[in-house]
């Protein structure tokens, strides 16, 4: 009779402890690991290589009968023909320990017999065990997604117009052709599977670059161009929050609420399809940059929407962490306050929605305008926004574009002591947007937009105001593999500064880049 017939027929009976095929010192951890990890063979029909006629299916019936359990290999299989090293017994043993109801004095002789083995594989699994919780640990949860874009931007600016004085200042300190990233890295956990927590990470080196709002005018700051005080060089090179909240349904309700989240965040409808591939952030806004003015900080909101109507309600304050009322705070003179209201109605391929915010002036809530205009939001006071924007797009790809047009207009006021003669009291705003898809091939677009960021239309005393300025861009997405896209683009700006360029004199900025995306 074979060593495994023996352990088979008696492994509880004292006498049948046989010199097993190996010693103490053999450990085979892979072995070890699979029995181990065994489930305990409860029924004989378990083992694939057990029939009727063999000579341990009596044995084998009767050894689970009386303790409940017997253990096999892995696979499922018995081996009653195979010898076993003391390590393997030992594994089979304690593979069946937390079945048996009573310790007979066989089992006690058994367990000191293989004390050492049974040791040293107890802590060896004890110590997997811990290593896979461990690892757990540090793990994503199963409902926690990553997803990223990193963006590289190669381009120049070029300046021209009479004013030389402003072109040659302009050419020396922005006339670089510069190489800038950003890296957006979000993570979107759901604990019910219809809310939301999301973290944002971002970082870029667009700081100190014409497109990252440092040159003649923050018109031709790119959506990309992300933009915080986080100290080093101009904040350029840090990795830092960009958004941390969190959204829940409620009924036909959405409720929002973080310690950093975007205006945009909270709105039920974007109502405009353009674009595809973001260039200039200013022609993203719906033609209503300061109802659509993206503000960013501690914020709250809630939307209803049902039957393709929507409402939404919301309220951000840029400085909501700052514990002085003087300058930050919630609903206090220093927030940076936006309280927004918008109502829209969207279909599958058509859209429309009209926005109101309440911006606290002081605080550059309002990013997108003319010099001139930018420089009378600078004073404290409140800017009441109103925007109107729509889309339609074809059922079909094809020469036919998708359209995306808004209209702002915008109600200025000043707080007492401020000398507000010649400062903007009502300012306009609009922008058209045209896509065409799967241009030349699948998956690749073509677009160009229009349009007049915010710019005085008159001026408190009841002057008539010299503002105004005209943006264009033309772009090409060529989508490389499905995460992967090329554009290259032109920008041109009529007049940037507006009212405050020099009187009877022109100043005007040509900008070109290619923009590679990467999704991941």
């Amino acid at each position: 009779m074979t060593p495994m017939q023996r352990w088979a027929l008696a492994p509880m009976a004292l006498g049948f402890l046989v010199p097993l095929s190996g010693q103490a010192a053999e450990l085979n951890l892979a072995g070890v690991n699979a029995y181990a990890t065994r489930e305990q063979v409860t029924s004989i029909s378990q083992f694939s290589d057990v029939r009727p006629t063999d000579w341990a299916y009596q044995a084998l019936s009767n050894l689970i009968e009386r303790y409940g359990c017997v253990a096999g290999y892995p696979n499922g299989t018995f081996k009653g023909g195979q010898a076993m090293s003391r390590y393997e017994a030992a594994a089979l043993l304690n593979a069946c320990l937390d079945r048996i109801s009573e310790v007979t004095d066989e089992l006690r002789t058994l367990m000191a017999e293989f004390e050492k083995e049974l040791a040293v594989l107890r802590g060896r699994v004890d110590g997997l065990e811990a290593k896979v919780g461990e690892l757990e640990s540090t793990q994503f949860s199963t409902t926690t997604k990553l997803s990223g874009q990193a963006t590289f931007v190669l381009g120049a600016n070029s300046f021209g117009g009479s004013a030389d004085a402003l072109v040659d200042g302009s050419r020396e300190l922005y006339g670089a052709t510069t190489f800038n990233y950003d890296l957006q890295l979000t993570f979107d956990t759901s604990f019910s599977g219809k809310d939301l927590l999301r973290t944002n990470l971002r970082g870029g080196n667009f700081a100190a670059s014409s497109f990252g709002g440092a040159g003649p005018s923050s018109l031709s700051q790119l959506e990309v161009a992300f933009q915080e005080d986080l100290g080093g060089a101009d904040g350029r090179d840090v990795v830092a929050i960009d958004r941390l909240f969190y959204q829940f349904p409620l009924g036909d309700f959405t409720f929002s609420i973080g310690g950093r989240i975007g205006q945009e965040d909270m709105l039920a409808i974007w109502p405009s399809v353009y674009p595809a591939e973001t260039v200039l952030d200013v022609l993203t806004l719906g033609g209503a940059p300061a109802a659509y003015n993206k503000n960013l900080g501690a914020g709250a909101g809630v939307w209803w929407q049902k039957n393709g109507f929507a409402i939404s309600a919301n309220y951000v304050a840029a400085n909501g962490d700052v514990g002085s009322p003087a300058d930050g705070g919630i609903a206090t003179a220093g927030s940076g306050g936006t309280g927004t209201v918008q109502v829209g109605y969207s279909q599958e391929n058509w859209g429309l929605a009209a926005i109101y915010s309440s911006i606290q002036n002081g605080n550059d809530l309002i990013v997108y305008g003319t010099n001139f205009a930018l420089s009378s939001f600078s004073n404290p006071g409140t800017t009441s926004a109103f925007g109107l924007s729509g889309y339609w797009q074809p059922a079909r790809a094809g020469w036919i574009p998708s359209i995306s047009a808004g209209w702002g207009v915008n109600s200025t006021s000043y707080d007492s002591g401020v000398a507000s003669d010649g400062l903007v009291t009502t300012s306009q705003s609009w922008s058209v947007g045209l896509q065409w898809q799967d241009v030349f091939a699948a998956g690749n677009a073509l677009g160009m937009g229009v349009g007049q960021p915010t710019f005085a239309t008159s001026l408190e005393g009841g002057a008539t105001p010299n503002d105004g300025n005209v943006v264009w861009e033309w772009w090409y997405k060529f989508q490389v593999t499905d995460n992967i896209a090329i554009t290259p683009a032109l920008f041109y700006l009529s007049r940037p500064l507006g009212g405050d360029t020099p009187s009877g004199e022109s100043f005007r900025q040509l900008g070109g880049l290619v923009k590679t995306s990467f999704r991941f």
